[in-house]
């Protein structure tokens, strides 16, 4: 049987095919991707480059010898690769976990295709069980805080979480999300938020996931 590292590793190698031959790519953040990073070591003199999603992927990126590009520069990116913390069988996700949510979103909206890979742990009917995590304005976390509680949910603030973008993270339990897209427009409409962790609007193009010792693509 195996460990959840090996089955994390199983995943990420399985989302290197996607990017052969794509000569610059996008990359997340997250345990899962840190093996995506590695395997992708081993053919990097054909990679261009890379957009990394946190400054911790950078670091990664730089140490197998992968040159890290400024996403201005590159324009529209054939591909993403990213984890999740949630997945719903629409391939709308929970992302932000690791606090590099709004990294995260930009790259994705940037990109023609986002491959999502996870552990089969990952996957739910209904959204919501993991903690929503929203990056704010610190000056606004109290009243976002307040306008959270209006919708149902119960926030706390990520104490001693700082973003990369210096912000900070409220993640919101004991919500049911029944309609992702909504909510995700509401929570962004409050005043304060920089990004909230739901992939509604654009989801994941292909999720990877183990299934027992398999990988299952959807």
């Amino acid at each position: 049987m195996s460990t959840q590292d090996e089955l994390k590793r199983k995943v990420a190698e399985a989302a290197v095919p996607y990017v052969k031959g794509i000569g610059i790519i996008g990359v997340g953040t997250g345990s899962t991707i840190r093996y995506f990073i590695d395997a992708l070591a081993d053919f990097k003199s054909d990679i261009e480059g890379a957009v990394s999603s946190s400054v911790a992927t950078t670091e990664h990126l730089k140490k197998v010898g992968i040159p890290v590009l400024d996403l201005n520069e590159t324009g529209t990116l054939d591909i993403y690769v990213d984890g999740a913390d949630e997945i719903n069988p629409v391939k709308q996700l929970i992302k932000g976990g690791g606090a590099a949510l709004t990294r995260e979103k930009i790259i994705a909206a940037a990109s023609k295709k986002f491959v999502c890979i996870a552990d089969g742990s990952k996957r739910v009917d209904v959204l919501g069980k993991f903690p929503l995590p929203i990056e704010v304005i610190p000056m606004a976390r109290s009243y976002v805080a307040r306008e959270l509680v209006k919708l149902g949910g119960q926030p706390v603030w990520r104490e001693n979480c700082v973003t990369d973008n210096h912000n900070h993270i409220i993640d919101v339990h004991n919500l049911t999300i029944t309609n992702p897209i909504e909510l995700e427009q509401t929570i962004n409409h409050i005043t304060g938020v920089v990004c909230v962790g739901l992939f509604a609007m654009r989801p994941a193009d292909v999720v990877l996931v183990t299934d027992g010792e398999q990988i299952v693509s959807f």
